[in-house]
């Protein structure tokens, strides 16, 4: 592991050790609720641009740590940076979200894919903007570096945009169960490599966002997802891993027991329902982000109700990213009134 940051309750909470109050960091913390963050965006030509100028991604990285006084940092970047160093271009269309022009619809379009760290070396700028940013940090506090499940980008690379059903990958998963494992691995292998050079270049915590485990039942996520996250798990093995599985509560179970330091949780998991299942399980997260767009009273209530059902080994965050137009106050309210608890 890096050398502990001087705010650690992060890496603190992660080692089971005891704390005095829940760390606290926002999934989106880095983005367009901040007006420093829009200005950097708005002088360059896309998202894509700042992705990949590592001294802009690291100066957006830290932004939230100045402005809200978040717990931690997470870098600054796109989970779909994978697809692409495999060989799989991505844009990234304002107002619409991501577009891959070319997209995975068979086993010989998976044959052509670069895959491991031959693949995750080209990613060399999202390194450049790690060392720039555990640089800039000084050890303020723990620089978290992510990727996407296999699942997940699987999801974009067959259906080439985001999707409400994403029914194409699925029927891929029912029609090509052969070429749909082998991408898999070959996505698992990618970021397995990507995560460990992310720790390499700075990261002390990486996340593992499995965005649309939601789609799923609980016996195709059993047979498509939970055994390459378990590889994932096992395999990156010099920092803590989070795992992050949205919608998945039908696996929560399966999903603590892969063994990752912190267990991600969205909002449709009641936090005594989680405890119910592991008592000593670290969990992320619980608060709906809309619960942001709320009156004061109702967001510190609601904050309050979601560390008192937690107790300890918990880090407070979102159910999933902030969303961009929530007021910026109501977002500062909330980081506030986790730093000022006491267990």
């Amino acid at each position: 592991m890096n050398e502990a940051s001087e705010n650690h309750l992060l890496l603190k909470v992660l080692n089971k050790e005891t704390v005095e109050r829940p760390p606290v960091w926002l999934m989106r913390q880095a983005g367009r609720i901040l007006p420093q963050y829009r200005k950097i965006r708005n002088s360059l030509s896309g998202f894509i641009e700042l992705v990949q100028t590592p001294e802009l991604a690291a100066e957006v990285t830290i932004q939230p740590v100045d402005e809200l006084g978040v717990d931690a940092a997470i870098i600054f970047s796109d989970i779909l940076v994978i697809p692409e160093a495999m060989g799989l271009d991505y844009e990234l269309i304002e107002k619409k979200g991501p577009f891959f022009p070319t997209t995975i619809g068979s086993a010989s379009d998976v044959a052509k894919l670069s895959e491991g760290k031959t693949a995750a070396e080209k990613l060399h700028y999202v390194f450049e903007a790690l060392e720039i940013t555990k640089r800039e940090l000084n050890n303020r506090v723990p620089l978290i570096g992510f990727s996407g499940a296999p699942w997940t980008l699987m999801s974009y690379m067959i259906e080439g945009q985001g999707s409400k059903t994403f029914s194409k990958a699925k029927k891929f998963l029912y029609q090509e169960e052969q070429a749909a494992h082998e991408l898999l691995r070959k996505l698992t292998e990618t970021i397995i490599a990507y995560l460990k050079l992310k720790i390499e270049h700075g990261a002390d915590v990486v996340q593992v966002f499995d965005s649309w485990a939601g789609v799923l039942d609980k016996q195709l996520y059993a047979r498509f997802c939970l055994p390459y996250l378990k590889q994932i798990v096992d395999e990156v093995d010099t920092a803590p891993v989070i795992v992050f599985c949205r919608g998945a509560w039908y696996s929560l179970q399966e999903i603590i027991d892969l063994g990752s330091a912190g267990v991600g949780l969205d909002w449709n998991t009641p936090a005594h329902s989680a405890r119910s299942i592991n008592q000593s399980t670290v969990f992320q997260g619980n608060m709906d982000p809309c619960q942001l767009y709320g009156k004061p009273t109702e967001i510190e209530a609601r904050a309050k109700e979601i560390i008192a059902g937690m107790g300890q080994n918990h880090i407070m965050n979102l159910g999933h990213g902030v969303y961009p137009d929530t007021p910026l106050e109501n977002v500062k309210h909330f980081v506030n009134t986790v730093k000022a608890h006491r267990y």
